[in-house]
């Protein structure tokens, strides 16, 4: 084997997204901890949003986030751009703009110093396209690869979008398809096809920077990433932090068709049963057929931008997401909370 040609997702337990704690597992592991009040935090971790806004002035905030993860790719420059393209979306979802960035790695002591380098490089064409800056970081030894960054953007303070202002009759859209976490899953098991490989590779490195553009000239109430959590998990957090319930047609949602196959046959990440355990509680499925639940539990890496926008401006943004996303769809609208389940699919 080549230099640059070592396995990393051999080295890794866990892919990606894939990795996270489950959302009910870190709100308990949250809870408890004292929140300071600080008339300038804007959003702070106590409201299970993307990332903390402080006001700096009253024309600029800070937005401030981080995520790293194992390896969902054996090429470690891809593994690079990915991990960058999903750490940079949490600002976008925010309405935000990156600026800087800090570099967050962990290697294994014999790993190759060409691997290395081609991670970084990754990661710093990943920033550079999305018109930031990476100026330093911090690296430690591990037994497993992991990488990511620490993020800083600018949002002016009175155009932060939270995953907690949806209103009723907003309507939802999404910007990418759904099912990567099962396709990367497949991809570890070598059950993936290449177009599925190619395609997974592709999503995961596609930044969220035009959704951001297009989605800030209009009234979007609120904004997630739909990432480690999948769907439902990211879509249920929307509701609860909103005091409102949504209603998702599922026809709508473009899964993934080798996605959905896999499913079918029983191949599923971890996540995905730890995002049901977590939002199924607030999910009302109706007769959805089992498999594309699944999908909706899916936890995506590097997923789309999921918004709830005002129905006056739905379809002028819908034409515009069609021109610049990878997947433009209208998959529900948001509801006044009646009591009980928060998520209705249909």
């Amino acid at each position: 084997m080549a230099e640059n040609e070592v396995k990393l997702t051999k080295l890794a337990k866990c892919a990606g997204c894939g990795a996270k704690v489950g959302a009910g597992v870190l709100a308990q592991l949250l809870d408890g901890i004292r929140v300071h009040k600080d008339p300038n935090l804007l959003v702070g971790f106590d409201k299970s949003d993307d990332a903390s806004v402080y006001k700096v002035s009253d024309e600029l905030a800070l937005v401030q986030t981080v995520d790293f993860f194992p390896p969902i790719a054996d090429d470690p420059y891809l593994f690079g751009q990915i991990a960058a393209t999903n750490a940079l979306s949490d600002v976008y979802a925010m309405g935000g703009e990156p600026k800087l960035c800090l570099n967050i790695m962990a290697i294994p002591e014999n790993m190759p110093r060409e691997a290395v380098h081609q991670l970084l490089r990754g990661g710093y064409d990943k920033v550079y396209e999305a018109g930031a800056l990476i100026t330093g970081g911090h690296s430690i030894l591990d037994e497993e690869p992991k990488y990511g960054l620490a993020v800083t953007g600018f949002v002016h303070p009175d155009r932060v979008l939270t995953n907690a202002g949806a209103r009723p009759g907003d309507v939802l859209f999404l910007t990418k398809p759904i099912g990567i976490g099962v396709l990367t899953t497949a991809a570890k098991a070598d059950l993936l096809s290449s177009a599925g490989e190619q395609l997974a590779y592709r999503l995961m490195t596609t930044l969220n920077k035009s959704a951001r553009d297009a989605m800030v000239k209009y009234r979007v109430h609120a904004c997630t990433d739909v990432t480690g959590f999948g769907l439902l998990g990211h879509a249920y957090e929307m509701a609860q932090g909103s005091g409102m319930e949504l209603e998702l047609d599922t026809e709508a949602v473009d899964l993934i068709p080798e996605a959905l196959e896999l499913a079918g046959m029983g191949i599923l990440p971890a996540g995905m049963y730890r995002n049901r355990t977590f939002a199924e509680p607030g999910v009302d499925a109706g007769a959805v057929e089992l498999r594309k639940q699944d999908l909706l539990y899916d936890p995506q890496t590097a997923g789309g931008l999921l918004m709830a926008v005002d129905p006056a401006d739905a379809d002028a943004l819908y034409r515009e997401l069609k021109n610049c996303v990878p997947s433009a769809q209208r998959i529900g609208m948001v509801r006044e909370y009646r009591g009980g389940k928060r998520i209705f699919l249909k």
